[in-house]
């Protein structure tokens, strides 16, 4: 039918021509070129009152609406049930200056992102931990900007409320403030993202205070750096001692004086991020520092059981689910029925005109002979 709407389009007034059609091929034609004449006509039927479309829908919504197309690759199913505004700054300066805690959580592909964002998540990080769980690679120094940049594009293609975070990976801003601004650049008009996260403290806040300045914000990462383990001798808990608590209060000082509308408090004492959190104006968002912060986030491969058993998790991390095993059990089912041919069963085929399967294998036979 959409290739009928084409032709009376293209040739109005001419003939479509069925020759080379079978039986009932022409039949069905010839009965849908009757109700299509031409495009005008059509945008006429369009117009009535018994139109299941609106009387200003163009023509291709009738077209859609005579053909819908399936495939198993559409990227987007249905919309959100949960329709909400989409999450500005100003709306995450509303939850603080609320007191009501800001949910966080990371994505690194468009699936990943889509789920986040249907779930109702505040703000959604394209972290640099993408290098592990998406890439396999060994830690997060590995990834380079470029990737970041794909990683960045792909969740932002799928989250429509939440507010999005591209992570500089390192390498990619700790050289000149000139670069660090020159890679957020990239990061929000390449990654589509509304914002950018980097690590460090007070040898930091002169590079993002530039990238403020440009009209970039800035989520700030102190405590716990991932990028500088091997300066920190591993993965170690920050601020256990008064010294190392008063380094961190300076540092989310100093991150807040550069201009960060929020700063990450990773692997710190519960007590001192409250603490901290206290003296700042900005929110705090803490991943392994207690719940006295002004919000949460967790990485979503981690907290959503996607990994196989037996790896290792922070002590930190809370795991809501068992997506691995879900996915384990569907795979091996899927196999088993392909193997026994159970799949695709004939639910799961397109059916043929029985006068047209009939011709097809006189022909096939005609051939033979």
């Amino acid at each position: 039918q959409q290739w009928i709407c084409h032709h009376h389009e293209k040739f109005p007034g001419h003939p479509v021509h069925l020759g080379t059609l079978g039986f009932s091929r022409r039949k069905q034609v010839e009965s849908m070129s009757r109700s299509v004449t031409t495009s005008r006509s059509l945008q006429k039927s369009l117009l009535s009152p018994r139109c299941p479309l609106t009387a200003t829908a163009p023509l291709w919504a009738a077209r859609s609406q005579c053909q819908t197309r399936k495939s198993s690759h559409s990227p987007l199913g249905n919309p959100s049930a949960l329709q909400r505004k989409k999450v500005t700054i100003n709306t995450l300066r509303s939850l603080h200056q609320k007191d009501e805690p800001i949910t966080m959580i990371t994505a690194h592909d468009f699936p990943s992102a889509h789920v986040a964002d249907h779930a109702g998540m505040d703000m959604i990080l394209v972290g640099d931990s993408l290098a592990m769980v998406a890439l396999g690679m060994e830690d997060t120094s590995e990834v380079v900007l470029d990737e970041m940049i794909l990683h960045c594009r792909s969740v932002s293609r799928a989250t429509k409320a939440a507010f999005t975070i591209g992570d500089l990976p390192m390498g990619s801003y700790e050289i000149a403030p000139e670069q660090a601004l020159e890679s957020a650049i990239r990061v929000v008009k390449e990654g589509r993202v509304q914002s950018v996260k980097l690590e460090g403290g007070v040898e930091i806040a002169a590079t993002i205070e530039k990238i403020t300045r440009a009209g970039i914000p800035v989520l700030g990462h102190i405590g716990l750096t991932p990028q500088r383990q091997h300066a920190m001798g591993g993965f170690r808990v920050q601020g256990k001692t008064t010294t190392g608590a008063l380094k961190v209060l300076e540092d989310a000082l100093a991150v807040q004086a550069a201009g960060c509308f929020a700063v990450v408090l990773e692997a710190v004492p519960a007590e001192v991020a409250a603490l901290v959190t206290n003296r700042l104006k900005i929110p705090t968002i803490g991943i392994g520092a207690g719940n006295g912060c002004s919000g949460q986030v967790l990485v979503q491969v981690d907290m959503s059981g996607n990994f196989p058993p037996g790896r290792f998790l922070p002590k930190f991390v809370k795991q809501y689910g068992n997506v691995w095993a879900e996915s384990l059990k569907a795979i091996e089912l899927y196999k088993s029925e392909v193997k026994s041919r159970q799949y695709p069963a004939p639910a799961h085929t397109y059916p043929m005109v029985p006068e047209e399967l009939t011709e097809f294998e006189r022909l096939i036979e005609a051939r033979r002979v």
